[in-house]
C-alpha cells in the first residue's frame, strides 16, 4: 500500500492537452469581396443596411454589394448622413472602359439633384485604375452633400463605389477604407 502512494506522488502532475488553435475571429468592420478582389474597412460605429437595400434587387439590373451609413438612414440629424455604397451591374456590350460609364453615372446623379463638381479624373488605388466623378447638392443654407463615385470595369461588370459625406475631407476619409488585393498565383510543382 505504501508503494502505491509513493507511485502516485512521484508522477508528474497531469496537464490537460493544449486547446486546439481556433481560427481568428472574422473582422466585422472589414467587408471582403473576393470576386472583385476588394476590401472596405467600415468606419467603427457605422450601420450596415446592405440586406435592406438588396431587397427587391433585380439581378439583371445590378446588385448592392455593401451599403453602410454613419447612422441609420431613418435617424434624423443635423448633418449629412455619410454613406458608402458598393454596387455592381452587368456592363453593356459597348462598354469597354470605365470612362464609358460616366454618361450614365452623371445622368443618374443629376436626376437626384446633384451637380458635377469638376471634371472626372483617373485614380489609382493599390495598382487598380478607377475613374472618379465628384458631385454636390445643396440640402439647405448650411448643408451640402458631397458624392464621389469611383468606377471599375471588372469581369464584365461595372463596379461603382459611391461615397457620400458633408465635405470633401469626409469623402476622402471614407475613401481611405477601400483597398484592392492581388491574388497570389499558386506555386508550381
Amino acid at each position: 500500500m505504501f508503494a502505491l502512494c509513493l507511485g502516485a506522488v512521484a508522477q508528474p502532475p497531469h496537464h490537460p492537452p493544449p486547446a486546439p488553435l481556433s481560427k481568428p475571429a472574422e473582422d466585422a468592420q472589414l467587408y471582403r469581396n473576393p470576386t472583385f478582389a476588394l476590401r472596405y474597412r467600415i468606419p467603427y460605429g457605422w450601420v450596415d443596411r446592405t440586406k435592406e437595400m438588396q431587397d427587391g434587387n433585380d439581378a439583371a439590373k445590378g446588385e448592392v454589394l455593401l451599403a453602410v451609413f454613419e447612422r441609420p438612414p431613418q435617424a434624423a440629424g443635423d448633418t449629412v448622413n455619410s454613406a458608402v455604397v458598393i454596387a455592381s451591374e452587368k456592363a453593356s456590350p459597348g462598354l469597354k472602359k470605365p470612362e464609358d460609364y460616366l454618361g450614365t453615372l452623371t445622368e443618374t446623379a443629376t436626376a437626384q439633384g446633384f451637380k458635377p463638381d469638376g471634371d472626372p479624373s483617373e485614380v489609382e488605388i493599390d495598382s487598380q485604375r478607377l475613374v472618379r466623378a465628384d458631385f454636390s447638392k445643396g440640402l439647405n443654407d448650411k448643408l451640402t452633400m458631397h458624392q464621389t463615385t469611383l468606377v471599375l470595369l471588372s469581369k464584365g461588370q461595372i463596379v461603382s463605389f459611391t461615397f457620400i459625406a458633408g465635405s470633401h475631407e469626409e469623402v476622402d476619409q471614407a475613401l481611405e477604407g477601400l483597398n484592392f488585393t492581388t491574388k497570389v498565383a499558386p506555386a508550381r510543382r
